[in-house]
């Protein structure tokens, strides 16, 4: 701690002091507002609606806004916002990131910010990570929204258009990351302002704000159709280029395998296990365009480096892909004549699934089965450049800080540590590393029989449904009754995941599944209260039923709670620390005990590739005996070095991948504006007049050039032109008698009467609002096919974009460049086809 943080403390410190203010008069409010009756408490929405009506700020109306919430929430839900609770939401209305520990009632906190907000009209999404999450949420919520006069909609894959549109109009509306960014794209889409569903992004709270903005930023959405008359043959022909193509050996290798290369054969790709990439080095790269040049796909003074030649480096990253990374029987499996993926997880076959890139295609030329079409991407954004998009954007999760610099370096957003409600008692205990898997899982065992006998609950989390399967067969041997979850039903999850609690319960899954459903020590009785209200019951047997469920839930809880509450095992240290963190958080919720401990091996992938050297030294150094483990605050800091190495290259990807789609963001953001200015207008004629005149233009200084003579000038290559492209049948010495003897400017004027003459008569003989109707068409039609196109451009660029790098390029760079050069022309094309399509229908 610096000697500045111990006299004016952190940044956390100095604004959980401020929030505590405002905290003081939401408290302050708190018994006048106690005071009203219910007609008046609801009443009050649309005082403070009024209030911004008059020109007063969301943030002055805050303590208000936030102490009427809370009342409500009391009356409604029973359930009344602690005080820790009102600073997350504070934070939240600030823009910022509220990291609340498991338990501490995020969802309710969300109802603050969210109440206070949706009073401007304008609308607030609350995102979350699952449909059944989002429609739970805004059931549950909706209750204390619709009681304050608000409007709620939850929006969904499985809606209609028109009432994903009526989810939209809502003053908070509940969905997933994907269905809200799939929306925006097919928003912009559209032939007819009418089918628009969203409205101007206002305000966002993203719930599990880190699974949504860092485990899927690597996935950009992309909304892609089939490809028709694809021509199958450069997948034939590459597929013989890996074959001819020889990895990157290092000299140990090369001496102990006896392979005939000198020591100065660098080899001509690399294998990145890591990220499971291959690239070509600087010597398979010369050695791919002679082999190129050869089949006579390369011209022989021509560079694979080349823009026009990046189709080539899309097809031959395809075919290395396919015949390196991918195997038969293991990724993929033939069946009916047909590639299918097997899912890497769960070992299912993906059969509606196809990947992407050219890498499906590539897989069936070299399985020598039918090519099938690609599928060419239509639309597409990142989740990084959809939310960047929201005038206020802000969340809430248990694990942010890890991520803290990521979160303010990507996306501006502060990452606030609220204190919990009541102080945790879980015990982390020290990691226990082993030689081998086998001894690894023998310890697990032991740990939760030990755990089963003395019937305290056990949640085992695993890092892929592999593994849990494996434990899960380990577990049926020892007689061992437990659940296995395994992400595939969040609904049928939440159930079983709420119900971990209980005594003797064992529960294996997947470090993320369950996740936004709390593990209540005893078990939630929660649904089995709901179906006794429901019942016909008299409220005198409903009452006393409720009791004695309650009774029985409170012996079960003091039980689990003796017994020192919910255990935690997991059987594998995560890439990430923060997924561990969230394993651990599903114990000690709200001051409960709890424990929780990491069963390692040396066998595992974060130790394999990171620091299973090290620590096998001190292994063999303290001579640890089979079947015993090492735990010391070294070997954990070792670990913690090698997620945090991780973490780094995974931040470094995900920035690499913001830093290219910023570019291609740029273009879309011209592309969908343009759009929606077509759409919007409702007389485009002096728009059409623009793009006539640039047209024209352009195809005119083509072919006479002012740097030029004019008997240098190829007025019959215009005439010809003008004559094929747009019909008009101009000879240019009738029309001005003496050859040549005329300026520039009335040779342009000249023919730019005859080119707005035309299209006026087509005008006047057609109904005007109709034919607007149809020029709009038109110039959407062509902006949508020359943007797929260019999407396409984009991604064969980006595909080798790297080996520029060979040529002491900056790729970054590079593909700035050229991709600019490529939207230019996408443009040119656009305007081109359309104003040819007008004046020649």
């Amino acid at each position: 701690m610096s000697f500045l943080t111990k006299i004016f403390g952190s940044r956390n410190q100095r604004l959980l002091k401020e929030y505590q203010k405002i905290v003081q008069k939401i408290n302050e409010l708190e018994s006048v507002i106690q005071k009203l009756s219910n007609e008046e408490l609801q009443n009050q929405t649309l005082k403070l609606k009024q209030s911004i009506n008059s020109g007063e700020t969301l943030d002055s109306i805050l303590p208000k806004a936030f102490s009427v919430c809370r009342e409500a929430s009391k009356r409604i839900l029973k359930m009344r916002h602690f005080d820790v609770q009102l600073i997350g939401g504070i934070a939240l209305h600030y823009g910022k990131i509220s990291e609340m520990q498991t338990g501490e009632g995020k969802t309710l906190v969300a109802t603050l910010a969210a109440y206070l907000n949706s009073l401007s009209g304008q609308g607030v999404h609350i995102v979350t990570i699952s449909d059944y999450l989002a429609k739970r949420d805004a059931e549950w919520m909706s209750v204390l929204y619709n009681w304050l006069g608000l409007s709620i909609g939850i929006n969904s894959s499985e809606i209609s258009h028109d009432l994903k549109k009526k989810a939209y109009a809502a003053d908070i509306t509940y969905g997933t990351n994907n269905e809200f960014g799939f929306d925006y794209l097919r928003d912009n889409m559209i032939f007819n302002t009418n089918n628009r569903v969203q409205r101007k992004l206002n305000f966002a709270i993203l719930d599990e704000i880190d699974s949504i903005l860092i485990d899927e930023a690597r996935t950009p959405l992309i909304i892609s159709g089939e490809i028709k008359n694809n021509d199958p043959y450069l997948y034939k022909i590459m597929n013989s280029i890996p074959k001819l193509l020889v990895p990157k050996i290092n000299t140990k290798s090369i001496k102990k395998e006896n392979i005939k290369y000198t020591e100065e054969y660098t080899g001509d790709y690399v294998i990145d296990n890591e990220t499971n990439q291959v690239f070509l080095t600087e010597t398979g790269y010369e050695k791919s365009e002679n082999i190129l040049i050869k089949m006579g796909l390369l011209n022989k003074n021509k560079s694979l480096y080349d823009t026009k030649n990046s189709f080539l480096v899309y097809h031959i990253y395809a075919a290395l892909r396919a015949h390196i990374l991918y195997h038969k029987n293991k990724h993929y499996v033939i069946k009916n004549n047909e590639i299918v993926i097997v899912d890497e997880f769960t070992g299912r076959l993906m059969k509606t699934r196809r990947w992407s890139e050219g890498l499906h295609q590539a897989l069936e030329a070299k399985e020598y089965l039918k090519i099938q079409n690609e599928n060419q991407t239509l639309a597409s954004i990142t989740f990084q450049n959809y939310f960047r998009m929201y005038k206020k954007l802000s969340g809430m999760t248990g694990t942010a800080d890890t991520e803290a610099y990521e979160f303010q370096e990507i996306y501006k957003l502060e990452t606030i540590i609220i204190p919990p409600n009541k102080i945790s008692k879980r015990k982390d205990l020290q990691d226990k590393i082993y030689k081998t898997i086998k001894e690894k899982y023998q310890a697990i065992l032991i740990d939760i029989k030990n755990c089963y006998i003395k019937e305290q609950p056990v949640l085992v989390g695993t890092t892929s449904i592999e593994n849990s399967e494996l434990l899960s067969d380990i577990l049926k041997k020892n007689n061992l009754p437990h659940s296995v979850l395994n992400a595939k039903k969040h609904k049928l999850e939440a159930q079983i995941i709420s119900q971990a609690g209980r005594p003797k319960m064992i529960t294996i899954a997947t470090n993320m599944a369950g996740r936004g459903t709390d593990i209540i020590l005893g078990g939630n009785i929660a649904n089995q209260i709901k179906i006794i209200k429901k019942n016909i019951f008299s409220k005198i047997k409903k009452k006393n039923k409720i009791k004695k469920l309650n009774n029985e839930w409170r012996l079960l809880h003091d039980k689990v709670i003796s017994v020192g509450g919910l255990h935690i095992i997991g059987t594998e240290r995560h890439e990430s620390r923060r997924i561990d963190n969230q394993l651990r958080g599903r114990s000690g919720r709200q001051g409960d005990p709890g424990s929780s401990r990491f069963y390692l091996s040396l066998d595992d992938f974060l130790l394999k590739f990171f620091s299973s050297d090290r620590i096998k030294i001190i292994m063999e150094k303290l001579k640890i005996p089979e079947g015993k483990s090492i735990e010391s605050n070294f070997t954990s800091r070792l670990i913690e070095s090698a997620q945090r190495k991780v973490e780094l290259r995974n931040f470094n990807i995900r920035k690499q991948l913001l830093e290219y789609d910023d570019i291609s963001n740029d273009q879309r953001k011209i592309i969908y504006q343009e759009r929606s200015k077509l759409l919007e207008s409702k007389n485009i004629s002096e728009i059409i007049k623009i793009l006539r005149y640039n047209v024209l233009i352009k195809l005119f200084y083509k072919h006479i050039s002012l740097k030029k003579i004019d008997k240098e000038w190829d007025i019959i290559g215009l005439e010809l032109i003008l004559k094929k492209e747009f019909k008009l049948n101009i000879s240019f010495k009738i029309i001005f008698k003496k050859k040549y003897n005329f300026t520039i400017k009335d040779f342009f004027i000249k023919i730019l009467y005859i080119f707005d003459t035309k299209y006026k008569n087509k005008v006047n003989i057609l109904n005007n609002k109709n034919f607007l109707n149809f020029e709009r068409d038109i110039i959407l039609q062509s902006i949508d096919k020359y943007w797929r196109k260019h999407l396409l451009s984009l991604n064969q660029l980006r595909q080798g974009i790297h080996l520029r790098s060979y040529a002491q390029k900056d790729p970054k760079q590079e593909y700035k460049r050229e991709s600019f050069k490529l939207f230019h022309r996408t443009l040119d094309l656009i305007k081109y086809e359309a104003i040819k399509k007008i004046i020649t229908i």
